[in-house]
């Protein structure tokens, strides 16, 4: 039975993640969880899964919490903020720790993590972004291994399982498009929050459902696979595949060509990274071609998803950029979802705070460096914010 700790246990993923758990109980069993601030979810998860340890981010929310669960017997470890996070994910025999905590703030934690000796089932993409420069050596110094667990890099990571050294030679990262695939270019001025967080596909948070529409989620994949396969950039492409029946493909040296295809369900990722090298046997629906259709693709229009270019640029430029970019990013969809900035507003507020910061990027930055980057390029988006010519929302 594998011991597993999670972080962002209230969110889409560690909801997902639980699931799983509790549908294999005999292979899983949860040392930590933590959460930000949702309480009645966390204590029903700490009723059901019985962890060691408890972390609430929101330290506002402790004695609450503390309420909630003062009938169990036995009490579990209970810490709050960003500490007590840092606390879960070092804690006890767990040996993976799954990072389903949005954003940057899942930085710190990992690398907590990764210094007790506990792999990484990494589904917070921002974290190998913004940290690589520093996640990366630990990994190594460390000996624990790296699992990707979102849907594409899980997929790239499968179809490599027997490929030789050296016999990588592209990647190609499926897209759904998000919620304005089809919708012209011309009309994204006008559209609405509500309008960005309805995918066509998948279930996920309101983050990561605009990055999808921006199409920055894949522009951040981007950077992550250069990161976890060691691809260079030319050689890792996007394609637009509204079906998400492909969850990404790899091009060998000999030109063949290996895909990884399942319904659009993130448990499959996940449950692959906790359980790696094993394969699990699910009573999940399986995959019908038939039912499936037709699968088409098509080549992203760079008009319509300019955070895509964004991202490459910050990529290839490494060092900070990467980070400064993710920052800007949260940063940006947050003021978006709060209806403070309209849609298109989103990539000029990233764009003018990229520029700003190339002059100073530092090609080999220490963490310090990172965080301090990560919080300059947080307030330089609320300062363009509050310049930008608003278009109402």
């Amino acid at each position: 039975m594998k011991a597993i700790t999670l972080l962002g246990s209230t969110g889409s993923i560690g909801t997902q993640t639980l699931d799983i758990v509790s549908q294999n109980p005999d292979q899983f069993r949860v040392v930590g969880l933590a959460a930000g601030s949702n309480v009645t979810m966390l204590a029903q998860q700490i009723r059901q899964f019985q962890p060691e340890i408890v972390a609430i981010c929101d330290e506002d929310k402790l004695a609450e919490l503390k309420e909630a669960i003062a009938d169990l017997n036995p009490q579990p470890i209970i810490v709050a903020g960003e500490a007590g996070v840092i606390e879960v994910a070092r804690y006890g025999d767990a040996q993976t720790v799954v990072t389903g905590i949005v954003g940057c703030a899942g930085l710190l934690p990992t690398i907590a993590a990764i210094k007790a000796g506990k792999d990484i089932a990494l589904a917070n993409k921002e974290t190998l972004i913004a940290g690589a420069p520093v996640v990366l050596p630990l990994i190594e110094e460390y000996g624990v291994k790296l699992l990707p667990a979102d849907s594409e890099h899980s997929a790239i990571f499968q179809c490599l399982q027997g490929v030789p050294a050296g016999g990588l030679r592209r990647i190609l990262l499926t897209a759904s498009g998000g919620a304005f695939r089809d919708l012209p270019v011309e009309k994204l001025a006008q559209v609405k929050v509500a309008d960005a967080l309805k995918h066509p596909n998948w279930s996920m948070g309101r983050k990561i459902t605009v990055d999808s529409a921006t199409l920055m989620n894949k522009g951040l994949e981007v950077i992550e696979a250069h990161y976890l396969f060691g691809v260079d950039y030319d050689n890792i492409d996007i394609v637009i595949h509204p079906q998400s029946i492909i969850h990404s493909l790899i091009e060998l040296q000999d030109t063949s060509v290996l895909a990884q295809l399942g319904w659009a369900d993130m448990r499959l990722p996940i449950l692959y990274a906790m359980s790696y090298p094993e394969r699990i046997y699910t009573n999940w629906e399986r995959l019908d071609l038939v039912k499936a259709g037709n699968l088409t693709f098509r080549a992203p229009d760079h008009q319509k998803y300019p955070c895509m270019q964004l991202a490459y640029a910050a990529g290839r430029a490494g060092g900070l950029m990467p980070a400064i970019l993710n920052a800007a990013n949260e940063q940006a969809v947050a003021l978006f979802l709060e209806e403070k900035i309209g849609y298109l507003d989103i990539a000029r507020c990233i764009e003018t705070a990229c520029d700003r910061a190339s002059a100073q990027n530092r090609p080999d930055p220490s963490l310090d460096d990172i965080i301090a980057a990560d919080k300059w390029a947080r307030q330089e988006v609320l300062a363009i914010s509050q310049r930008l010519e608003i278009v109402s929302v």
